[in-house]
């Protein structure tokens, strides 16, 4: 099956180690598909004497790589002694042992001696968030960058190390071609990558798989394929967005983007799907979300077991009680409006001086603090950063609500019933006046035409809108939001309606 072409041992390697215990290490096995299309990039130019995979696995990239180059140096790098094993095995069936050797080692600490000739740097490292990097290989990342004179962060995920540690390793005329996740895209330690195929790296394509592509059987996030050239200081980048894994064809296609736009721009993706479009332009008759509403995210209670309750409940005075949208689902179950508040759970949201309180408002306050403060909600990072502890500082009810973090696109709902929300929602406020069919048209158009891939997508296939990100989409110019309402109610002016600042917390 391995002189066939197949991956018996890596099949093997998946069924033993189903997706949830290889997600630690993030292992994720490339399809045959995309190793094709990486190597038709890379086969367009000089041959490769050495090939170099930063994450063997069971050794799919090396084999076919191995098979295309018959006289290539095949160097595999593994920190999983039995994925080590079967690649070893799959390369020895393969008839290359004598030219391959896997390197139980951490990429990152890899010395390659001269190759005398192009090392094509290839493979899908793993993905894993920052949270399980450990602290000693963040500062590496960040002093190896400090001394290329770059951008860091100790958020980066593991992918951002592995394209350092590449720019590290490689000379110029070399090749490279890694998949990743397409986050560095747009989050703020991507700067870190960007940089990179800016400089050292050369970036000469990146295409990005489009979000409903089930590109790996075992995860759901969006993938990019970033080919460079090391010693090239590109002028320009080939940005393409591709609907599927047939479609990515040898990896020549896309819109060439100038370094000087992309090095202008915080965000990579609206260049890849909006080619050609930077961030000071945009089509006719458009304005961004910003232009006419803040974006804010909901409040953070510090402690939603104590300061959120059933509706009606009678423990509190209904002056302290107020409707809000704790779930997520209650804005994707509204449709287009939530007309009540009807079902919703309150938030508890007490005035900063309680000697306002009636005397027998003030007892019943007074017994419930006991209460929360018992239950530690005095103790929380998020009380302990506010003043009083007790005050959540709801803000006021924005007139469009909308989801932020969700395996689908964002839901927009106009909120008539004045709901409160919380820090599973975001809160659009408008800078100045909009009627209620304006409002109407700017939740409608929004609910058409957002879609997933505008947001950040994480590995598990969730997507993620920040509230900047959200201000960039794209809407109709004011005059012509009404046209999008599905409904025409009475023209009364909404004011605009700004909420408490948030307060900081980490």
């Amino acid at each position: 099956m391995i002189r066939a072409g197949g991956d018996p041992l890596g099949d093997a390697f998946c069924r033993l180690r189903p997706p949830v215990q290889r997600r630690s290490a993030g292992q994720t096995f490339t399809p045959p598909g995309v190793i094709d299309s990486m190597l038709g990039w890379a086969g367009r130019g000089v041959a490769p004497v050495r090939v170099v995979d930063p994450g063997t696995g069971s050794a799919r990239f090396l084999t076919a790589a191995g098979r295309r180059w018959q006289a290539a140096e095949l160097v595999g790098v593994e920190t999983d002694p039995l994925a080590a094993m079967i690649g070893r095995a799959t390369l020895a069936a393969a008839g290359m042992a004598e030219r391959a050797a896997i390197l139980l080692t951490d990429y990152r600490s890899l010395h390659l001696p001269s190759a005398g000739g192009r090392t094509l740097f290839i493979g899908n490292p793993p993905y894993v968030r920052h949270h399980q990097v450990p602290a000693a290989w963040k500062a590496w990342l960040r002093c190896t960058a400090r001394r290329l004179g770059l951008p860091a962060s100790g958020l980066a995920g593991l992918h951002a190390h592995f394209f350092l540690a590449t720019a590290l390793l490689a000379v110029p005329g070399d090749a490279g071609a890694l998949v990743t996740a397409a986050e560095w895209l747009d989050v703020n330690y991507g700067r870190l990558v960007r940089a990179l195929l800016l400089g050292p790296l050369g970036g000469e394509s990146i295409h990005v798989l489009d979000p409903s592509a089930a590109v790996f059987a075992d995860a759901a996030a969006t993938s990019a394929i970033t080919c460079f050239l090391p010693g090239t200081r590109p002028r320009s980048v080939r940005l393409r967005r591709v609907a599927s894994v047939t479609g990515l064809g040898e990896l020549a296609a896309g819109t060439r983007v100038p370094a000087a736009a992309l090095r202008a721009a915080s965000r990579w993706g609206p260049l890849v799907y909006r080619p050609g479009v930077t961030q000071v332009s945009r089509p006719a008759g458009q304005v961004e979300l910003g232009e006419l509403c803040r974006v804010h995210r909901g409040q953070v209670t510090g402690a939603n077991k104590v300061w959120i309750t059933a509706p009606g409940w009678a423990g509190l005075p209904s002056c302290v009680l107020f409707p809000a949208v704790t779930r997520a689902s209650e804005l994707f179950t509204a449709g287009h409006e939530l007309a009540s508040t009807d079902g919703l759970r309150s938030v508890i949201d007490l005035p900063a001086d309680l000697a306002d309180l009636p005397e027998a408002e003030l007892a019943q306050v007074r017994a419930f603090l006991a209460r929360a403060r018992g239950a530690g909600a005095a103790d929380s990072y998020i009380a302990a950063h506010r003043t009083p502890w007790w005050r959540v500082r709801l803000h006021e009810p924005a007139p469009i609500l909308a989801t932020y973090m969700a395996r689908r696109p964002p839901a927009f709902v106009r909120n008539p019933a004045g709901a409160r929300h919380v820090n599973i929602a975001h809160g659009l406020y408008p800078r100045e006046p909009l009627p209620p069919p304006a409002l109407d048209g700017l939740a409608a158009y929004l609910r058409q035409t957002v879609t997933a891939c505008q947001g950040r997508t994480y590995a598990g296939g969730l997507t993620k809108f920040e509230p900047k990100e959200m201000e960039r989409l794209p809407i109709p110019a004011p005059d012509l939001l009404p046209t999008f309402a599905p409904t025409v109610p009475a023209p009364t002016p909404v004011p605009p309606l700004t909420p408490d600042a948030p307060e900081r917390v980490q």
